[in-house]
């Protein structure tokens, strides 16, 4: 099985402008696809760390002596590369998407494709599972996740039905959710609400909100002057965070201006908004969402 196959792999290293003797970090390790093509672009004394919290991506690991695999979450970036002597890197990498590893071993509980225990857990270490989201949240809660993480307009009909369902059986199942749920998915729509619900809840049990949120103010704090930072983004909530950041070094509102109405921000965007080909998306359908946007540091 293909662990991972990396999305937009040429534009996203071109994107870093690769120096042979660089230090580069790939936040998202994975299969390995984007930082097996950093280490081919870097000369001998190049240096390449990264990063992922997934037990299962170590099995992945590269044997290069400019290689090193940190199994943690990106959200610790910056302490991480202090513990390991890289204060400042020139270029970042980031594929805030689930694997295609994590989605297709069933008894993880990414996909909507398989009966699985309800877990959804890129670390699985972690005690916050989909199980405990959708059995030990209250009402407001679950609508709250599945109001802002999966934009359903039914959400509040459907957490009271999650509500009603689990005090007569605790739902341990994909396939129980599925069935409690089922008056609101109908058939013409059913792959997309069920994708709607099932990203809410993941978003949530992997607080990935949260954690993108956090590695974007660290970037700019490990990025050399002219370091690169490359991110690649799977639905609007993740790409409207990385946009905005990049472009008012803000989440929310609006930056402090000068009498002549500047401001300073810590990044400036490279080029525009970048999408996979085509080609790509025929040859990887989970392609076909992705959105890269690179910036580089001031």
């Amino acid at each position: 099985m293909e662990y991972h196959n990396p999305v937009l792999l040429t534009e996203t290293v071109d994107g870093l402008n690769i120096k042979p003797d660089g230090v580069y970090v790939d936040v998202t390790f994975g299969g390995g696809g984007h930082s097996k093509e950093i280490l081919r672009r870097l000369g001998p004394n190049g240096k390449l760390f990264a990063f992922d919290q997934d037990k299962d991506a170590l099995q992945n690991t590269i044997d290069d002596a400019r290689f090193t695999l940190i199994n943690e979450n990106f959200r610790f970036l910056k302490r991480f590369l202090r513990f390991y002597g890289a204060k400042e890197v020139d270029g970042i990498l980031a594929d805030f998407g689930v694997s295609s590893h994590q989605f297709d071993v069933a008894e993880r509980g990414f996909s909507t494709r398989f009966e699985a225990d309800l877990d959804m857990r890129m670390n699985q270490d972690n005690k916050l599972s989909a199980y405990h989201v959708i059995n030990k949240y209250d009402e407001a809660q679950i609508a709250d996740v599945l109001l802002q993480y999966g934009e359903l307009r039914q959400a509040p009909a459907m957490a009271r039905k999650i509500v009603e369902e689990r005090t007569q059986e605790t739902i341990k199942s994909s396939a129980q959710l599925k069935e409690v749920l089922k008056a609101f998915v109908k058939h013409k729509n059913e792959n997309k609400v069920l994708a709607q619900i099932y990203q809410a809840i993941r978003i949530e049990v992997n607080q990935e909100i949260e954690v993108l949120k956090e590695f974007l103010l660290q970037a700019p704090e490990v990025l050399k002057t002219d370091g690169r930072l490359c991110c690649i983004s799977y639905h609007s909530l993740e790409d409207r965070l990385v946009k905005r950041f990049i472009r008012n070094g803000l989440f929310e509102g609006e930056p402090e201006r000068d009498v002549f109405g500047n401001f300073e921000v810590p990044l400036k965007k490279v080029g525009g908004l970048i999408v996979p080909s085509k080609t790509e998306v025929k040859q990887n359908s989970r392609a076909r969402s992705a959105k890269l946007r690179i910036a580089k540091k001031l």
